[in-house]
């Protein structure tokens, strides 16, 4: 059983990220044949600064292998490093209608945002097809809004299929339905995009700010709260098992207490997740030489199957 999942480089990984794909792709290295790889050309729709692009590979890198990615369990490497990905979007490009990506909920709600509209946003879901049939993928954790870009992988594979064969794996989603997605402080999807995270490893100033950012209604302290539809609480629940989420219950129901308590609370049970996590993270920011072997190492092992993949693909089309 083969599980693929990849993570962009295109800034700080925030929390959304970890509860929503990285700890259940670290989790499932020891129930499959994980392949976990860093999204670097994915990374080209946000990201146009060199130096930018290769400190958020390095930093994703550091806190993949901290927070317990083992590449001898799994196969982990940067996207760009196995060239034969672009080789498949583009001919599984002559595969994908227009209608289908036009129906992309993700390129839509993006550009309604105001992120800038291009060919690269727009063909994503054919990248990301590549990166997951490349490896004849059969489970793909995802997020909720992720789903839609699977089933486009299925379309993609099924119409590749019927002209050549049965050469293409349709592959599956899996969602934990529990943080299928991490709100953010606005109460909208945790996103870079949208300016909403909350850092994992940034400094306690900054996680503080951010935290203290999270939207609430405006009730008083001398008010009952509701922690229901409540930012502060779901994100609570992230990091608290039920007695504290219950003692939360009640401390939102008791007069005397604020948001900001709420807040600060969060604050503390963040930092006290991700703290036996730091010690490793140092040693890995100061040792990039064993970052770049461990990346190297995963790779060479990603190429071997991908070029065998090509081979079959190359001859099927007549590019052999």
């Amino acid at each position: 059983m083969r599980i693929l999942s990849g993570i962009q480089p295109s800034g700080t990984i925030h929390i959304g990220n970890y509860f929503g794909m990285i700890k259940k792709m670290i989790q499932s290295q020891d129930k499959g044949d994980l392949f976990a790889f860093i999204a670097s050309y994915h990374a080209l729709t946000s990201v146009r600064n060199k130096e930018i692009l290769e400190k958020n590979i390095f930093e994703v890198a550091v806190n993949f292998l901290s927070l317990g990615l083992d590449p001898n369990k799994s196969t982990f490497w940067v996207q760009h490093k196995v060239k034969e990905v672009l080789e498949l979007y583009w001919i599984l490009s002559n595969h994908t209608s227009m209608g289908l990506l036009e129906r992309a909920h993700s390129y839509k709600d993006k550009t309604s945002k105001g992120i800038s509209a291009n060919h690269g946003l727009f063909s994503y879901p054919v990248l990301m097809a590549a990166d997951i049939l490349l490896f004849d993928s059969n489970i793909v954790p995802v997020g909720k809004d992720q789903i839609q870009h699977v089933e486009m992988t299925r379309d993609i594979a099924n119409s590749f299929n019927n002209t050549y064969g049965e050469v293409l794996t349709l592959p599956l989603s899996k969602v934990d339905n529990k943080v299928s997605t991490v709100l953010g402080t606005n109460g909208e999807k945790m996103s870079k995009s949208y300016a909403n995270t909350i850092d994992m490893f940034g400094s306690k100033k900054i996680i503080k700010k951010q935290v203290m950012s999270i939207v609430t209604d405006s009730k008083q302290l001398d008010e009952v709260k509701e922690w229901d539809n409540c930012n502060v609480y779901n994100l609570c629940k992230l990091f608290m098992n039920k007695n504290e989420l219950e003692n939360l219950q009640d401390r939102y129901k008791t007069k005397g207490e604020g948001y900001g308590h709420f807040k600060l609370t969060l604050f503390d049970k963040i930092n006290e997740y991700f703290e036996p996590f730091k010690e490793k993270r140092e040693f890995l920011l100061n040792n990039p030489k064993e970052v770049k072997e461990i990346l190297n190492f995963g790779a060479v092992k990603a190429k071997k199957i991908a070029s065998t993949k090509m081979e079959k693909i190359r001859y099927l089309v007549g590019l052999s």
